[in-house]
């Protein structure tokens, strides 16, 4: 009986290959192993690449300029890169502004290293460095361990005592990731010691709300994370105190909202009552905490004033950086910065916003806009459209590019461009993309 298809086994390249001289073997198997290359990631990137060439040898549309043009194919080369992952994210951002600069978007290398210019960069160097050095000194699981005492053996203010460390611990350490890694470590070890099983319904929910609500906290201060410094940066003019009363609103409801949604779904786990966490013997501050207090807070208090001084959110930033970093003085190493500070997110950054750059100073962002208001007349006469329907695009926007800084540069100026062709208040347009993009993931 003949074998099905299904049975049928596809013999590799390298199979058969016995009674073949040692020199013959050899080369069959460098062939194999070269093409073998030419696979996965690699393929997908001259994929990309190639679409991206072929599009900047198409005609231009009418109104777009060949610059515009251009900056289009490398923004869409630098999404389909984002989605695929077939490079790193930083190398991505690498990519991009040399691609910039080989096609012709941007008048030379200079304009394409815009983004490395901008002091947000350096902002978020120094808004990192402070996060290191309050999860080095041990003040972060400090604060955290105080709110986790609190709870009094109850589940429901277990949940409470969670939630409310969102935004002092957001104050103090702004990496989202780096709060979550020391919160989860504590909660982890008082769910232990409370018995409660990994897959309870408590235990899920206090660690949905470690991976959601924590995040999303994080944005209601310019320094909380990538999100607010990159989307500022890109808006403009947005001061520190100006961002928490634009913000605070939104974000409070986004708050609200999630934390009902997932004491809701795991409502069964707080039920039952908890024992009593033991509480161990407290200590005082050591002088490496007390260094970081003393320095963070300076810095908080130059943010929080800045509409007296006008510094750039940056300057007390770098003033803090600098702090740190120096000795006896200071709590961190500059080996200790070098090594993990997380350099991705600085060259994800700045080339992102060389991206961002180059499709407004194009063109290309107000071509996109017009097309886009030129298609929906009724957006000239109606604000509340324009918001929503930006609101709605940039849920599956998001959806499709995983990497937040790239989903912000490519959708922050083409929403402020139609808020400009709609008489609508640009940074009303870029603030609701960017509100949509993180309440999705």
């Amino acid at each position: 009986m003949s074998a099905s298809v299904t049975d049928t086994v596809v013999p590799s390249p390298l199979e058969g290959m016995s009674g073949m001289g040692s020199k013959s073997q050899a080369q069959v198997r460098r062939r194999y192993e070269a093409l073998r290359v030419f696979r996965g990631p690699t393929a997908t990137l001259f994929a990309l690449i190639a679409g991206c060439i072929a599009l900047m040898l198409m005609p231009s549309p009418a109104g777009l300029p060949e610059a515009g043009k251009r900056v289009i194919a490398v923004a869409l080369l630098a999404i389909g890169l984002w989605c695929t992952e077939a490079l790193p994210a930083a190398l991505t951002g690498l990519l991009v502004v040399l691609a910039l600069v080989l096609s012709g978007g941007v008048d030379g290398f200079p304009a394409a290293l815009a983004g490395f210019s901008e002091p947000v960069a350096y902002f978020l160097i120094g808004v990192l460095t402070i996060g290191l050095a309050v999860s080095r000194s041990g003040l972060a699981e400090r604060v955290a361990l105080f709110f986790l005492r609190r709870a009094g053996g109850n589940s429901r203010s277990l949940y409470l005592q969670l939630l409310l460390a969102f935004p002092l611990l957001t104050l103090i350490l702004p990496s989202a990731t780096t709060r979550t890694g020391i919160l989860v470590h504590v909660y982890e070890q008082a769910l232990e010691l409370a018995k409660v099983p990994r897959r309870a319904p408590l235990a899920s929910a206090v660690m949905m709300a470690l991976n959601s609500i924590n995040r999303l906290a994080s944005t209601v201060l310019l320094t909380g994370g990538i999100t607010p410094v990159v989307s500022a940066s890109l808006i403009g003019g947005i001061y520190w105190s100006q961002w928490l009363l634009l913000m605070s609103v939104p974000y409070l409801a986004l708050l609200a909202i999630g934390s009902a949604t997932i004491y809701a779904v795991y409502r069964d786990g707080f039920r039952e009552p908890l024992p009593a966490l033991p509480q161990p013997k407290r200590t005082p501050l050591s002088a490496r905490e007390w260094r970081t207090v003393a320095i963070t807070l300076g810095a908080s208090a130059l943010w929080l004033t800045d509409a007296l001084h006008h510094w750039h959110p940056a300057v007390p930033a770098l003033i803090a950086w600098i702090l740190l970093l120096t000795p006896r003085i200071g709590v961190l190493t500059w080996s200790e910065f070098e090594r993990d500070i997380g350099w991705t997110n600085f060259f994800v950054l700045a080339s992102s916003l060389s991206l961002a750059h180059a499709l407004v100073s194009s063109g290309a962002s107000a071509w996109l806009a017009g097309l886009i208001v030129a298609q929906v007349p009724a957006f000239r006469d109606s604000p509340v459209l324009v918001i929503a329907t930006l609101l709605l695009a940039a849920i599956p926007v998001r959806l499709l590019i995983p990497n937040i800084t790239g989903f912000l540069a490519t959708t922050i100026p083409i929403a402020m461009s139609i808020g400009t062709a709609t008489q609508v208040n640009p940074m009303i347009c870029g603030l609701a993309v960017m509100i949509a993009g993180d309440a999705v993931l």
